[in-house]
């Protein structure tokens, strides 16, 4: 077996952290050593996370090497201006009609004054403590991966330092194209700085990973050497109910009786954070719609949260028919929600309707699609969330236009599910597993 090369993984997120953010890296961690890297992890020693979800810390591999330092970061001024602690160290805000002048301020301060986000105060100790580091100890690539996009800071710095050293900046999320940066109220400088920054991370950068197809696309558009990696799920976790997962698991497990077996309540699950910017509306419109035209549907329907939902949501819908049929069960940890996700009927991703956001594709889509569970869908028209949902047949995706069309798959979702024949025939997510994206890493990070 030939020697183990190193690489060093620049993070905010991690373990005891909970969210769609920290899992991306501690996936990989867990496999990179089966492809011959030998990984260590950079994080914050004192971090303000939104969200913690203990039970992801079993999951890091006592073998696995983890540095820290210590972090400073300006919440306990910040969050003066805004109710929500949580919500703005999450990169959520009220929008419109709802925010107050507190959050007008919180948003302004935030674009302005801390670019390009709130942990910009961890740049230049990493960087003295990293350049240090790396000069005792030797490393074949380093990773920095956001947001918070303050990280790939750090690694403009060390690829100044160590020019021969491969650095991967890794985009979980896009810089200036998300769709909620145009609500920061930027000034014409700072907007100009934060697309300066992010313009050298693509020119200084060797490998620029992105979480989807359209985002790979843009930031080559952009000039940095991009490839898509999505995110993906971990064959652990893979529902033996689904049908068609990959050869290993339908040779190994034979299916039970209650994948097409009706359930007490035609169900409908959201699992994860589900802020104003990504609501869909017209779904809820919908909903009440069908609840008020259908006894039988209102007696067997329920919609549940499995997650936080913005309180602004949940205010509209308990003053809608929907109130008497929502399950609001609150954050659970990452193994729970798992569980959730497979007692469902339906599943329900959601996502920015702007086009702009056509290439962001929600973590969980992923796990959704291992327990073989019928996904429903919304975004911008020819999003990548549409691309694979036609191409491994798991679901439907809507426009938040398609009002009619959401009524009538809901209507024939709920009669087949009455009949016991709610299912997918999906195919091919294997490709989506985290040890085959892994394998695609490792790749990449040996061939370019």
């Amino acid at each position: 077996m030939k020697e183990a090369k190193k690489i060093l993984i620049i993070t905010y997120y991690w373990p005891p952290a909970g969210g769609p953010g920290v899992q991306r890296w501690l996936k990989f961690t867990k496999y990179l050593p089966e492809f011959s890297w030998k990984p260590t992890v950079f994080i914050p020693e004192n971090p303000s996370y939104p969200i913690i979800d203990d039970t992801l810390a079993k999951e890091v591999s006592p073998q696995l090497d983890i540095i820290k330092t210590k972090i400073w970061e300006p919440y306990q001024i910040a969050e003066k201006f805004g109710k929500d602690n949580k919500k703005f160290k999450a990169g959520q805000f009220d929008v419109g009609k709802n925010q107050s002048w507190r959050s007008k301020l919180s948003i302004w301060v935030r674009g302005n004054f801390f670019i390009p986000d709130a942990r910009v105060f961890w740049v230049k100790p990493s960087l003295k403590f990293l350049k240090q580091y790396l000069k005792e100890n030797q490393f074949d690539a380093f990773v920095t991966t956001g947001p918070p996009h303050s990280l790939h800071l750090i690694g403009l710095g060390l690829k100044k330092e160590f020019p021969d050293l491969k650095w991967i900046a890794d985009f979980r999320d896009p810089w200036t194209e998300i769709s909620y940066y145009k609500h920061l109220k930027l000034t014409k400088s700072s907007d100009k700085k934060h697309q300066d920054l992010e313009q050298k991370v693509f020119d200084k950068a060797d490998i620029t990973l992105a979480t989807s197809y359209t985002d790979a696309e843009n930031f080559r558009k952009k000039g940095a050497n991009a490839v898509c990696i999505t995110n993906g799920f971990d064959e652990e976790i893979q529902d033996p109910r689904a049908a068609n997962l990959n050869q290993k698991l339908e040779s190994a497990i034979s299916k039970p009786e209650t994948q097409n077996s009706r359930t007490t309540k035609f169900t409908l699950s959201y699992i994860g954070v589900l802020e104003q910017l990504r609501n869909p509306e017209v779904l809820w419109e919908v909903l009440n719609e069908i609840i008020t035209q259908n006894s039988d549907f209102k007696s067997y329907f329920k919609l549940n949260f499995v997650g936080r939902v913005d309180d602004k949501i949940l205010e509209k819908i308990n003053l809608s028919p929907l109130k008497n049929v929502v399950n609001n069960v609150g954050y659970l940890s990452h193994s729970e929600s798992i569980t959730e996700m497979r007692k469902a009927n339906l599943l329900l991703l959601t996502n920015f309707p702007e086009e702009s956001s056509k290439g962001i594709i929600p973590g969980k889509i992923f796990e959704y699609l291992s327990t073989g569970n019928p996904i429903l869908s919304f975004g911008p028209e020819s999003s990548d969330v549409e691309r694979i949902l036609d191409q491994t047949k798991a679901g439907k995706h809507f426009t938040c236009q398609q009002k009619s069309e959401v009524k009538q798959f809901i209507l024939n979702s709920f009669q087949q599910w009455k009949t016991g024949n709610l299912k997918t025939e999906t195919a091919g997510i294997e490709e989506f597993s985290r040890k085959n994206l892994t394998k695609k890493l490792a790749e990449i990070l040996e061939s370019r």
